[in-house]
C-alpha cells in the first residue's frame, strides 16, 4: 500500500515555508547558523535558530503555550488547507497525529523551575503539561479537533524518522485515512549544555566526515507531512520504505563497525523492494562526531560499493535532534518536487579535508543533480544514543 507524503511545512533555520528552505538548502546556504552567547555557560557556541517572532498559541490553548508547539503551529499553519481537506474527506476519527520530539517544552519547564527555585512559587503562565513528551501531539490534536490516534515518539535523534514509519502503519493496518506526521525539537539551555558536557558541541560549525571534525552543532525545527494512501493535489512522492534496528552497544556511542545502520539500511532497500544501486541520493545522519562519522562512513561504504550521491546537512541546520528524521526526509521531499526544476541536490559542506581512516564517499557538489526522469529514490539516515538506527526511502510514487 502507497503511503503518499501529500504535503510538506516545514521551518528551520535555512527559512520558514518550504520554498525558502528549498532555496536556501540548495544553495548550501549557511547563514543561518551563527555564534550566540547564553546557551552554554561561560562560551557562544554556533546554533541553528528560527529568528523573529512565532504564530501565537491560540488563547483557548493558552496551557500549552510553549515554543516547541509555536514551531509546530507555523509548519502545520503552512498546510492547514490540505490538513482542512483532509478532515473533509475523512473525517476527524479517521485522521491521526504521530510526532517525533526530544525537547517538547522542556525551556519552559526549566524557566519555571528556576522561577520557583527563586520565589517559592511558579510563574503564572507555567503548565506541567508544557513539558510532556506527549504534549505536541496533544495540542495539535486539540488544535485540529481530531479524535484519531495522536502520540508522540521520543527515541532521541530517531524520533520522527520513526513517526514516519509509525504513520504508515496506521494506514497500513486501517485504522487511519491520513496522518500528520513529522517532528518539532526547539532550542533550549537543558539540551546545548548536555551535550556539551559529553564534549560534543563544537566551538565552530560542524565539519562532517572532515579529518577535522569536533563534535556537533544544536538547531531547532519543525516538519509536518499529510501522509495518506490517496495521492493529493501536490507531487506524487511516498515513503516507500523504512527500517530499524538497534545495536545495544552503548548508550551514547554507536557500534563502531555500523553493523546496526547498513540493517536498518538494508531493511529500508528490502521493503521497498529496491536494490542498493536504484538509490540515486543519501542523506547521511552525518553528525560531524568521531563516532558516528566513522561508523556511518563504514556502514554506507559497505552498502554502496560502487558509490551513492551523499552529504550531511547538519552545517545548514543544526542537529535538529528530535526533528532531524523528518526534517532531512523533507530534504529529499523536495528534491524531489517538480519545483525542484534544476533538479538540484543538497550540497555536502565541509573544509574537503578527507579523514585517511575513513572509506571515501561519493560527496554531492553544487554542480550535482538529480535525473529527472522517475523512477528517484532518495534515502536518509537517522541514528541515536542507544544504537538506535533508522533509514528512510522517499521516492517518486508508483
Amino acid at each position: 500500500m502507497t503511503a503518499y507524503l501529500n504535503a510538506l511545512g516545514v521551518i528551520c533555520a535555512l527559512g520558514r515555508d518550504k520554498q525558502q528552505v528549498a532555496r536556501n538548502l540548495f544553495a548550501g546556504d549557511c547563514s543561518g547558523m551563527r555564534h550566540e552567547a547564553g546557551w552554554v555557560t561561560d562560551r557562544a557556541v554556533p546554533v541553528a535558530a528560527v529568528h523573529d517572532a512565532l504564530a501565537p498559541i491560540p488563547p483557548a490553548l493558552a496551557e500549552q503555550a510553549s515554543r516547541n508547539n509555536q514551531l509546530l503551529l507555523e509548519a502545520a499553519l503552512q498546510i492547514r488547507a490540505d490538513i482542512d481537506q483532509a478532515i473533509h474527506t475523512y473525517g476527524r476519527a479517521r485522521v491521526g497525529v504521530v510526532l517525533g520530539t526530544s525537547t517538547s517544552g522542556i525551556d519552559e519547564a526549566s524557566r519555571g523551575l528556576a522561577h520557583y527555585i527563586r520565589d517559592q512559587q511558579f510563574p503564572a503562565d507555567y503548565d506541567y503539561r508544557q513539558q510532556e513528551l506527549g504534549a505536541p501531539a496533544t495540542f495539535l490534536a486539540d488544535w485540529l479537533q481530531l479524535s484519531g490516534p495522536a502520540y508522540v515518539i521520543s527515541t532521541a535523534c530517531t524520533s520522527s524518522a520513526r513517526a514516519l514509519m509509525s504513520a504508515r502503519r496506521l494506514l497500513d493496518l486501517g485504522l487511519c485515512d491520513a496522518v500528520l506526521c513529522g517532528g518539532v525539537d526547539s532550542l533550549c539551555k537543558l539540551t546545548l549544555n548536555g551535550f556539551s558536557a559529553l564534549e560534543a558541541v563544537s566551538a565552530e560549525r560542524c565539519n562532517p566526515f572532515s579529518r577535522n571534525r569536533n563534535g556537533i552543532n544544536i538547531g531547532e525545527a519543525a516538519v509536518l507531512f499529510v501522509m495518506s494512501r490517496q495521492r493529493g493535489a501536490g507531487p506524487a512522492i511516498a515513503l516507500l520504505g523504512a527500517g530499524a534496528s538497534s545495536d545495544a552497544h552503548h548508550i551514547s556511542a554507536p557500534e563502531p563497525n555500523g553493523r546496526g545502520a547498513l540493517q536498518a539500511m538494508q531493511q529500508a532497500l528490502d521493503r521497498a523492494q529496491l536494490q542498493a544501486p536504484q538509490i540515486s541520493y543519501l542523506n547521511l545522519h552525518g553528525t560531524a562526531t568521531q563516532h558516528n562519522d566513522a561508523m556511518e562512513s563504514l556502514a554506507v561504504a559497505t552498502l554502496f560499493p560502487q558509490g551513492v550521491p551523499c552529504s550531511s546537512t547538519k552545517p545548514l541546520t543544526g542537529h535538529t535532534l528530535g526533528a532531524a528524521g523528518a526534517l532531512e526526509a523533507a530534504f529529499c521531499w523536495l528534491s524531489l518536487s517538480a519545483d525542484n526544476r534544476d533538479q538540484a541536490l543538497p550540497p555536502h559542506i565541509w573544509d574537503g579535508q578527507a579523514d585517511p581512516a575513513l572509506p571515501a564517499l561519493q560527496w554531492v557538489t553544487a554542480s550535482d543533480r538529480l535525473a529527472s526522469i522517475a523512477p528517484r529514490y532518495l534515502m536518509s539516515n537517522s541514528f541515536a544514543f542507544g544504537g538506535n538506527n533508522v533509514s528512510l526511502i522517499i521516492g517518486d510514487a508508483p
